[in-house]
């Protein structure tokens, strides 16, 4: 398991969690540090030592076999194992050097000793250094704090305000400095997976050079020497493009730390000091507290910052009732009483702050309740996979393939933004998207026209390989063995709506082309996933552990671009052939968590309205699935191979798909209809259902109007939806237009109810 990784959003809480996860991080750092210490003085003696060759040899041999990288995440990348495997086929070459007793050694010092001195110098140096000032700022900022929080509330309100400014600014500083250290102890941490084992490559092409009896040897190391070089060279690739990504977080978490905090689990945590009674008086010790308000348990842990160590045991209590203290019943400021069910007497606790105090007042229903947002900053554009969408990303393939193919550093050099804009705004422009799919003037340069594709597919609302399969094909790329990485990402990409499979299809093709022309055009397949890996799967949320998946998402577009032709034209063997047609991957377990009326996954394709005639709804339907239908409707409802959803997932992170919300209610529904567009892409609900394909629930098509039972509670957001509590029954409830709801009633009013919140009686 590797060392786990350090989000910026926790340098805000600095929990007893984020301090333990750093100090893992300086632990490997120190171990680094004293292993290039150790290995600089074996290289040094080996040099010198030519009398003594063999043993040094050897000794500098066992320490390369001894040490072991571990990497930032939960999976390594072939180029991290041939990196991480490097070391000890480093110490076999050097046991087989012994054998033939050679004794040359020239340029170690500049090729070997220089660089892993400068790398411990300027790296490690300059993370120790960073330490020492982050463990200063913290001391600093918990003497003022306490300080800070020991005034007298009786004091003059603009020397309160004075203190209340000057620990803010202590604050901010504290909270900038942390980041600056967590940023530079990740960039260490990817440095050396390059910048340690590349001089150690050059010191043993240095010795196969300058000895006679090690060419052969040198012949046999010539493979793996090229895999490890193309290794270095793909993760020094994939470290440019993380590093400005984190830095870029950083700068952002910097500007507004507020906007990128972590989702938590709890509904409030945070530092607090909790009064506690002694023989001869009382004393505030300062506790890390975490609250949720569905089980109302405040978590106690006594924790010291300074000490870095926990001051106590844990203490977890069940809320009863929180009260703001007054300020002239009690020496301290930003205080607050809590009674719990299961401790006598009341807990009086500190906050941090009057803000502080008024969020925890408010968590614990003080005040009335807030809730945290999970607001997407990824600003949707107008950019859609309509024609027009279409239209554009052909016109730019064309270009690039009639005039540009060859060109150099080809998607990787970017374009001026004013004139990327520009052209996207004429191709864009609805009356000249009608124009003939090649017309991108000659005036336009190659740079220009890719950066204008790349910007085109970063503007749709979602990536083209979709937000809820980012996961499984993350973990597609993990899987350990090539045959199964390209299985696994076949199967999802046929997952796909079809008009995003098309577009990927078109892109895929294009780039295998691109990847063709290499020689000229300098743009290898890794190439090609280093560009376009966090533009087809960028993650939802921005974290540090989405941008060191980084590498991952590169090696999914590498797949596709190697085997485009089997992924987009054969069928997976894993999906029975209807499957593709009709059905969307279901969560297999119905233990989960209620799910939230606030979520809206995307819906697969617009509904049509009422006034349209039969013919405009059935062209919703793929033609296949028209002429399975038109066949024989009644063989089809009522055969032993009922169409159901792949409960039998390889994958539990896939979830339901289902549209959003109409804003109306469909007039004269016909649930029973064979030929309704939603019938086919109806979804599962979440709920168990049987397993008979003979039973009378397997089909939504043939259930009759028929009670239901509430499962979780909604709250409406339109019009034409019910609002209701869990354990509400609805009357008449059937099938609906819109693909993933029902139709019920409820007190006598008819609406929409999400499919997968209810289960028939």
């Amino acid at each position: 398991m590797g060392l786990p990784a350090l989000e910026f959003s926790d340098c805000c809480l600095d929990s007893p969690q984020f301090r333990e996860t750093l100090k893992s991080h300086e632990a490997e750092l120190d171990k680094t540090n004293k292993f290039i210490k150790e290995l600089i003085k074996d290289g040094k003696s080996l040099i010198a030592a030519l009398k003594n060759l063999s043993s040094a040899k050897r000794k500098f041999a066992d320490s390369l076999n001894e040490f072991k990288f571990r990497c930032i995440g939960d999976a390594e990348t072939d180029d991290e194992i041939c990196i991480a495997k490097s070391l000890q086929e480093f110490a076999t070459v050097l046991r087989n050097l012994e054998d033939e007793r050679m004794r040359m050694i020239e340029n170690a010092g500049e090729v070997l000793i220089t660089p892993l001195e400068k790398f411990r110098k300027e790296q490690i140096g300059a993370a120790k250094d960073a330490k020492k000032k982050y463990d200063k700022e913290t001391e600093k900022y918990c003497g003022v704090l306490e300080k800070h929080l020991n005034l007298s509330s009786k004091k003059k309100e603009s020397q309160l305000q004075e203190a209340d400014s000057q620990v803010d600014l202590v604050r901010q500083h504290f909270y900038e400095v942390s980041l600056e250290y967590v940023f530079k102890v990740q960039e260490v941490q990817e440095r050396k997976m390059f910048e340690f084992v590349e001089p150690l490559l050059a010191f043993l092409q240095g010795l196969f050079t300058f000895y006679h009896h090690g060419y052969e040897l040198a012949k046999d190391f010539s493979d793996f020497k090229t895999e490890l070089t193309i290794s270095i060279q793909n993760t020094r690739n994939r470290f440019e493009g993380t590093r400005s990504e984190v830095e870029s977080l950083m700068r952002k978490m910097k500007e507004n730390p507020d906007e990128h905090k972590n989702i938590s689990p709890f509904t409030m945590e945070g530092y607090l000091y909790v009064q506690e009674k002694r023989h001869f008086g009382t004393s505030w010790v300062k506790h890390y507290c975490t609250y949720q308000r569905e089980s109302k348990r405040i978590t106690m842990v006594p924790f010291d910052q300074k000490s870095g160590g926990k001051g106590g045991e844990d203490e977890a209590v069940t809320l009863k009732s929180c009260i703001r203290r007054k300020t002239d019943s009690i020496e301290k400021r930003f205080c607050f009483d809590v009674e719990a069910v299961d401790r006598p007497g009341v807990i009086t606790m500190q906050a941090l702050s009057e803000e502080d105090r008024k969020l925890w007042m408010e968590a614990m229903d003080g005040r009335e309740p807030v809730y945290n947002s999970n607001r997407d900053n990824q600003s949707e554009g107008t950019a859609q996979l309509d024609n027009i969408g279409f239209s554009i990303i052909r016109k730019c393939i064309h270009a690039v393939e009639t005039r540009g193919i060859n060109e150099q550093g080809l998607y990787r050099i970017v374009g001026v933004n004013s004139r990327v804009q520009k052209l996207l705004s004429i191709l864009m422009d609805p009356k000249t998207a009608s124009e003939t799919e090649t017309d991108i003037c000659a005036e336009w340069e190659i740079k220009t026209i890719t950066s204008a594709l790349k910007n085109y597919l970063r503007m749709l609302p979602g990536p083209l390989m979709m937000y809820q399969f980012q996961r499984s094909f993350i973990k597609a790329a993990k899987l350990e063995n090539q045959e199964s990485r390209i299985s696994e990402v076949h199967n999802l990409v046929h997952r796909l709506p079809e008009k995003n499979r098309q577009m990927l299809q078109m892109l895929t093709n294009h780039l295998a082309n691109v990847a063709n022309n290499h020689k000229q055009n300098l743009m290898t397949v890794a190439n090609l996933g280093v560009v376009f890996g966090p533009t087809l799967l960028r993650p939802q949320e921005e974290t540090v552990a989405a941008i060191m998946d980084i590498k991952f998402q590169n090696i999914v577009v590498e797949i596709l671009i190697e085997n485009h032709e089997k992924i987009f034209n054969t069928v997976p063997e894993t999906l029975p052939p209807n499957s593709q047609l009709l059905l969307l991957s279901h969560k297999k377990s119905t233990d989960s968590k209620p799910p939230s009326c606030s979520e809206r996954p995307l819906t697969l394709f617009h509904t049509a309205q009422a006034n349209e005639n039969q013919e405009t709804r059935n062209s919703i339907i793929n033609s296949s699935l028209e002429s399975v239908i038109s066949s024989n409707v009644n063989s089809f409802l009522h055969s032993n191979s009922t169409l159901r959803p792949n409960l039998n997932s390889s994958d539990p992170d896939l979830e339901v798909i289902k549209p959003c919300r109409p804003n109306s209610l469909p007039q004269n529904p016909s649930p029973t209809s064979p030929l309704s567009p939603s019938w086919p892409m109806f979804s599962a609900p979440s709920s168990p259902m049987p397993t008979s394909s003979t039973s009378s629930d397997s089909s939504p098509i043939s259930s009759p109007l028929r009670k239901a039972r509430a499962l979780y509670a909604c709250k409406a957001e339109h019009d034409s939806e019910l609002s209701f509590t869990a354990g509400i029954v609805f009357d008449n409830v059937h099938p609906s237009q819109e693909p993933g709801w029902l139709e019920g009633t409820l007190n006598g009013k008819t609406g929409l109810i999400p499919e997968n919140y209810v289960e028939f009686l």
